[in-house]
């Protein structure tokens, strides 16, 4: 454990770093502000005694800058202070330190107070250790963003949803049923997850949701749970991305594993939420938009992006787009308007 001592006066400092050396090894001593908040940054102590009243640079204002900083604001700090009025008192506790000890004090209630903090601060330590480290697993599993959903708004974990404009993105991997036909079940698992993290990647860059993995595809989700006011373009630009990066990530495949992605895009309204069981729900969306996006992935062929006309209306300030008629999917009786889109000039 490191202790850092911070008193303008020398002697108080020696006298504490005695006092703690009965039972702590790691002193380190600082004589005003700024001496102290560059050891807390290269040596990030476990405690810090501060004194309040110091030149230049107060206790109240090394406490605050230490506590407002997301990178040292778990350290602990007891203010050590001649100042024992309710007042001054309040203000440190309100800056964020954890404890208040005034000048004169005895050792022994020095070191039951160090004690105390120190043990506490373990606890929280392996406490947020073990947050962590299930929050880190937990998303391997769930989308980051669903996770975070979840952990800041603990009322949303029950059943149902609510209708909301949604971008739905499909891709999926072309020929890769015949791949599994003639390819070692463990290395195409390898080939797949391959694709899988490059689709992840950068799906994430643009701040989109997977909601699952289909087989070789996968489906994701803009403006859901954070709302995006450019959802729309943020669904056309992961599928643009995936296809540019595509050339580079096929040099690390061999090249029978060197597979297309189609995609299939839509906006509107679904219905957006947790379906499934009690003890058991998924985050996702439902409804017509979502129905569309994932027949427009299957008529898709060549490594084609195919979005809804109103896809492209949103998006055609930036890319290039051909329309591809009327077309009627599964499922839906009217047929759909379909352009392909792509950032270079389009083929017949």
């Amino acid at each position: 454990m490191k202790i850092l001592v911070v008193d303008d006066n020398r002697e108080n400092i020696e006298l504490m770093a005695d006092i703690l050396s009965m039972n702590y090894q790691s002193i380190l001593k600082a004589s005003d502000g700024n001496t102290a908040l560059r050891l807390v940054s290269d040596e990030h102590p476990d405690l810090i005694l501060l004194d309040v009243n110091m030149p230049i640079m107060t206790g109240f204002d090394v406490c605050e800058q230490i506590k407002s900083n997301p990178e040292t604001q778990d350290i602990s700090i007891i203010m050590v202070t001649a100042l024992g009025d309710v007042e001054s008192r309040v203000k440190g506790l309100s800056l964020g330190a954890d404890d208040y000890l005034v000048k004169p004090y005895s050792a022994k209630e020095l070191l039951a107070r160090v004690k105390r903090r120190l043990s506490t601060k373990q606890r929280e330590d392996e406490l947020r250790s073990q947050t962590a480290h299930t929050r880190a697993t937990f998303e391997r599993f769930v989308s980051p963003q669903v996770v975070q959903r979840l952990l800041t708004s603990p009322e949303s974990v029950k059943l149902g949803g609510q209708l909301q404009p949604v971008a739905v993105l499909f891709a999926d991997l072309e020929g890769f049923t015949s791949l599994s036909e003639r390819e070692h079940p463990e290395t195409l698992l390898q080939v797949l997850n391959a694709y899988h993290a490059l689709f992840g990647k950068i799906i994430g860059l643009y701040g989109g949701t997977i909601d699952k993995f289909v087989g070789d595809g996968v489906m994701a989700l803009y403006n859901t749970p954070h709302s995006q006011s450019d959802y729309i373009a943020r669904a056309v630009k992961s599928a643009l991305h995936i296809q540019d990066e595509l050339y580079w990530f096929h040099q690390r495949l061999e090249p029978e594993h060197r597979l297309l992605v189609n995609f299939g895009i839509s906006q509107g309204q679904a219905v957006v939420g947790n379906v499934g069981m009690l003890n058991q729900m998924n985050f996702t969306a439902v409804g017509d938009t979502v129905n569309v996006a994932a027949r427009l992935q299957d008529l898709a062929t060549r490594g084609q992006i195919l979005v809804t006309e109103s896809v492209y209306a949103a998006t055609e300030e930036f890319v290039i787009g051909k329309p591809r008629g009327s077309l009627t999917v599964k499922g839906r009786r009217e047929p759909i308007s379909v352009v392909q889109i792509s950032n270079s000039p389009i083929e017949d």
